[in-house]
């Protein structure tokens, strides 16, 4: 009997020799990973881009929404922030539900001047911006947003800010005149591959026949035949 107890002595106190285990240390309690600062940073970063993107994407619908619904107290009172926001890229040329096809064609014809080293003046022959943009649509299956109205609807406004003639006499018809000019200057700078210091346009405005209507071989008369002054712009339009 007196050695069996001794041989249990013996281990408990080789066992405490060896240190203590882990169950033998109940009031151990896991310390808790801290996330790093960086990541907490990151982590507020993508919320606030968020939240501003849905800021931003809510103003603009409410803009736009504003700018092509019929005209309201809150929309004549915010008009010209209404106004500056849309203008000039994202401008509506339809009221809600009713769009407003054209109901003529428009030729619309673009010439560079560039002058040489002896002072004289080279002068490109006329480039037809609608037939190339016309081009790309007629064998494109997704044909480009930009290759469709960005020159017409560019044209629009011009006339609509400048009337019969030519004179930008407001602000905001000297910006669309700037616009018309740096779309026609970057079209045919990209076709000649050269140096554009001024363009001129040139609009020819056919009329679209009826339904039905015979079409002879004589080519339609021209409604009109608008020819702009000489407009300096810097290479590309730029």
């Amino acid at each position: 009997m007196s050695s069996g107890i001794e041989s249990a002595d013996v281990k408990e106190i080789q066992q405490s020799d060896s240190g203590p285990v882990a169950q033998e240390c109940p009031d151990a309690v896991a310390t808790p990973v801290k996330r790093p600062g960086g990541a907490r940073a990151l982590k507020a970063g993508l919320y606030t881009a968020v939240i501003l993107c849905l800021a931003t994407t809510l103003a603009h619908v409410a803009l736009v929404f504003l700018h092509v619904a019929p005209a309201s107290t809150v929309s004549k009172r915010f008009s010209p922030q209404i106004n500056a926001w849309v203008y000039p890229f994202f401008e509506q040329n339809w009221r809600l539900f009713a769009p407003e096809p054209d109901s003529v064609n428009r030729q619309v014809l673009a010439r560079a001047a560039h002058t040489r080293s002896d002072g004289s003046m080279k002068v490109s022959a006329w480039f037809d911006l609608v037939a190339e943009d016309n081009s790309a649509v007629e064998h494109s299956v997704f044909p480009s947003h930009t290759a469709q109205n960005l020159l017409r609807r560019a044209w629009t406004s011009y006339t609509d800010s400048h009337g019969g003639d030519d004179n930008a006499r407001t602000e905001r018809a000297v910006m669309m005149q700037k616009y018309l000019s740096n779309i026609a200057a970057d079209r045919v700078a990209a076709r000649n591959a050269g140096t554009v210091d001024f363009i001129q346009l040139r609009v020819v405005t056919l009329p679209i026949a009826a339904p039905g209507a015979a079409v002879g071989n004589r080519p339609p008369t021209p409604v009109e035949n608008r020819l702009l002054p000489w407009w300096k712009v810097t290479t590309h339009g730029k």
